[in-house]
């Protein structure tokens, strides 16, 4: 038996989409991605997604986009914990882009080792647990993850083994994606003394962007059903902010 996922469809407004967050309200929404200048927070882009859709899916070609319009010299980027992924670290890697990207920390299973323990040796290609055995490469699976796994007789007599894995073979398992060093060089910036300056400007900049747009416009909700009229009312509100804030620089500089 294939068990079906379901997913809610609003009986009002079938173009939105159920949103489920920690810590936000649940129910159906839309998403407003935004993207703001460091310099003078202009807004240079702003795209309407369903609530259900994950902030990562649409970075990449909004990114590209910006970029072939305005021919922006894009030189670094600074994005909260949803955007840390794999393919996007890759992607701006390979564009030469300096990446800031915020890290959620996942909780192990109670009682369990966290990955960090265990010290990948990338001349070996295999990581080594904290009791110092070897976990050496194995398999790729279709998702692109490297699997390593350890000596199930080494593990049988390890004393740590119950804070290791519950496997019954005694054999731990770590995956790595093959991609993973571009997550690792994200990391790295994040936590350059660079990095922690940019990333300050995401708070100040982004943030209250998405703050004033909701107090001070009224986009906290959606004046209109569908899609196309959530786009029309985030766009408008937009333009709306970007004229205040092109006004408040030309003042500056009469």
């Amino acid at each position: 038996m294939i068990e079906e996922k379901e997913i809610k469809v609003s009986t009002t407004d079938p173009d939105s989409g159920y949103m489920y967050r920690e810590g936000k309200p649940e129910g159906f929404f839309y998403l407003d991605h935004r993207t703001v200048d460091a310099k003078y927070t202009i807004i240079t882009d702003a795209y309407v997604t369903a609530g259900n859709v994950h902030d990562s899916v649409p970075y990449l070609e909004r990114l590209k986009r910006q970029k072939e319009r305005f021919q922006f010299p894009v030189e670094a980027v600074a994005l909260d914990s949803g955007y840390l992924t794999t393919p996007i670290c890759k992607e701006l890697k390979d564009q030469d882009i300096f990446a800031i990207i915020a890290h959620r920390r996942f909780h192990s299973t109670l009682g369990l080792f966290p990955k960090w323990k265990f010290r990948y040796d990338s001349d070996r290609d295999s990581y080594e647990c904290p009791q110092g055995q070897i976990l050496t490469y194995r398999t790729t699976t279709r998702d692109g993850y490297r699997q390593y796994k350890s000596d199930p007789a080494k593990c049988k007599e390890c004393p740590v083994r119950p804070q290791c894995t519950r496997s019954k073979n005694c054999v731990k398992v770590l995956a790595r994606h093959v991609w993973e060093e571009n997550r690792e060089w994200v990391t790295a910036n994040r936590l350059s003394a660079i990095g922690k300056e940019l990333y300050k400007k995401r708070k100040e900049h982004i943030e209250r962007s998405f703050a004033d747009s909701k107090q001070l416009h009224g986009l906290r909700y959606c004046r209109l059903r569908g899609k196309s009229g959530v786009e029309e009312q985030v766009l408008m509100t937009a333009a709306c902010q970007n004229i205040k804030k092109i006004a408040t620089h030309l003042a500056k500089l009469a």
